[in-house]
């Protein structure tokens, strides 16, 4: 049996994130993963000749001190251990309620100017619910330092100051914060949040303020793309990990998490991923890169129901399809004219439309398309090799539109939805259909095997409105088993920004210990 400080249990990037922090302060970790490379939704890989991209479209500038992701990334070692390429815009948003295609920049000033442009009666709104998301992106970003962010008093201060908007409107949904400012105005709410499914499937249950930290984010410090692919990012976190010291091992299942006799973490034990070969780590500290329920299932049943008990009253977040398509020529080439696109279906007559689109792909293909959020890579130097040239297309998803089916008709009828969304694109880029020379198609069902996530869960938990301004968020590493800690989307909010946090802030409440 050995020991060891910590052991992380998956190598996304909030295990990895906390890995690479507790290494270079010393500490000897172990990174336990059981597919053949690190990453885990952040992750890109090749399909043939195909590159397909697991999770990153854009994230915010970590380059930006204001960045919730700065910190954590510098301390980790890899800040400027790869290229963040910018992505130009936010995204060129068109259809639906919006109609005509609108670019959105991903800067504020810019971003005021072009929606004031297009919505000239909508500009005392505009400029007022824009300002209130700076104010909250700012702050967010420097409260999210923790106490570091009182080495500079006037800016912690200033950013508690910043807050005051937030605390104002703190249990507001998103939907009910735009129509105070918008009423009925629906075309210039769908342009302000075109790109929904990048968080959450419906306005009426998305929580304003997180809304505005994280689209805010995006408008405060520009959008960016990890050159190469997302894969490199985490090989990187791997690295700084070995580095320092510690270890990453791949190909290894977790099978059983010891508690002793006063309910704390005593023992981790893997084994190869058929089952053999079983090895013991004896270890005060496990830090869980999974949702809390994949942990439960590893705990004795008494700690594994207490550790389920606790997140009872979550909703899990929505997951989303992606469809990878290579085309032999530049999607520029059939009118694609930007990296970022949001087209939202005719259908939609008003953002909280978005909450239907989540379950079309329970039926067959019709009449109704989904909102798909596509992304170019040939559109910015993202590193990505052509040909073929890559175009993802994304969309709500949830994984009740693919229970009941054997193997052959899942396939089958994710084949039908495949042709029909690129019919569906070339009706709004005439060309492209013939283009398309490879593709691969991943579902709600596909997340959850890939990732093992409950329900097909993208985003850890769903971002809804707290009930009252003293209601408790629970977004914190800390679990109810002493000794047993979260760095995933489910400790913070969800995406890249979300799970580099989470591990950054499961790293110092391990580091503050005794």
């Amino acid at each position: 049996m050995t020991r060891t400080d910590a052991v992380i249990i998956g190598a996304g990037l909030g295990g990895l994130t906390a890995g690479a922090i507790l290494a270079r302060e010393g500490r000897n970790v172990l990174v336990i993963e059981r597919s053949n490379s690190v990453g885990g939704a952040a992750s890109s890989y090749k399909a043939g000749d195909l590159f397909v991209e697991g999770s990153l479209h854009e994230t915010s500038n970590p380059h930006d001190p204001r960045d919730p992701k700065h910190d954590p990334l510098t301390r980790a070692g890899v800040l400027d251990a790869v290229k963040w390429i910018p992505s130009g815009t936010l995204y060129e948003a068109r259809g639906g309620p919006i109609g005509a295609p609108l670019t959105l920049p991903d800067k504020f000033v810019a971003a005021r100017q072009a929606l004031i442009e297009r919505f000239p009666d909508a500009r005392d709104g505009i400029e007022h619910l824009l300002g209130e998301m700076e104010q909250i992106a700012s702050a967010v970003g420097v409260l999210s330092r923790g106490p570091g962010m009182f080495r500079s008093p006037a800016q912690a201060f200033g950013a508690l100051r910043n807050m005051l908007p937030a605390i104002r409107d703190w249990s507001l949904s998103l939907a009910q914060k735009l129509d105070r400012v918008f009423g009925n105005n629906e075309a210039v709410k769908a342009a302000l949040a075109a790109n929904l499914s990048y968080y959450h499937d419906d306005p009426a249950t998305t929580w304003w303020v997180f809304f505005a930290a994280a689209q805010g984010s995006y408008l405060l410090s520009g959008g960016r793309y990890v050159q190469g692919g997302s894969q490199r990012l985490s090989s990187a976190l791997a690295r700084a990990i070995k580095a320092a010291g510690s270890d990453v091992i791949l190909r290894r299942t977790v099978s059983a998490i010891a508690i002793d006799a006063q309910g704390r973490v005593a023992s981790l034990t893997h084994t190869a991923r058929d089952g053999s070969n079983p090895q013991t780590v004896e270890t005060a500290r496990i830090v869980g890169n999974a949702a809390p329920e994949t942990l439960a299932s590893l705990l004795p049943a008494k700690s594994g129901a207490k550790l389920l008990a606790a997140y009872a009253d979550r909703t899990p977040s929505i997951s989303l399809f992606a469809l990878t398509l290579g085309l032999s020529k530049p999607p520029r080439e059939f009118g694609i004219t930007g990296y970022s696109t949001q087209l939202l279906p005719d259908w939609m007559t008003r953002l909280g439309d978005y909450a239907q689109a989540t379950a079309l792909m329970a039926d067959e293909p019709g009449c109704r398309m989904p909102p798909l959020a596509i992304v170019d890579y040939a559109a910015i130097e993202s590193g990505i090799p052509v040909p073929p040239y890559v175009l993802s297309v994304v969309g709500p998803d949830r994984l009740s539109n693919w229970s009941g089916y054997d193997q052959d008709d899942y396939r089958a009828k994710r084949a039908r939805w495949q042709d029909a969304i690129v019919a569906y694109l070339d009706e709004h880029y005439p060309g492209l259909a013939q283009s398309v020379t490879a593709s691969t198609f991943n579902t709600a069902f596909s997340v959850k095997q890939y990732l093992g996530a409950p329900q097909g869960s993208v985003y850890g938990f769903a971002p809804t409105p707290p009930r009252s301004l003293f209601s408790t968020v629970k977004r914190t590493p800390a679990t109810v088993i002493p000794g047993l800690y979260l760095a995933s989307a489910y400790a913070a909010f969800g995406g890249y920004t979300g799970a580099i946090q989470s591990g950054a802030a499961c790293a110092d409440m391990i580091l503050r210990e005794r």
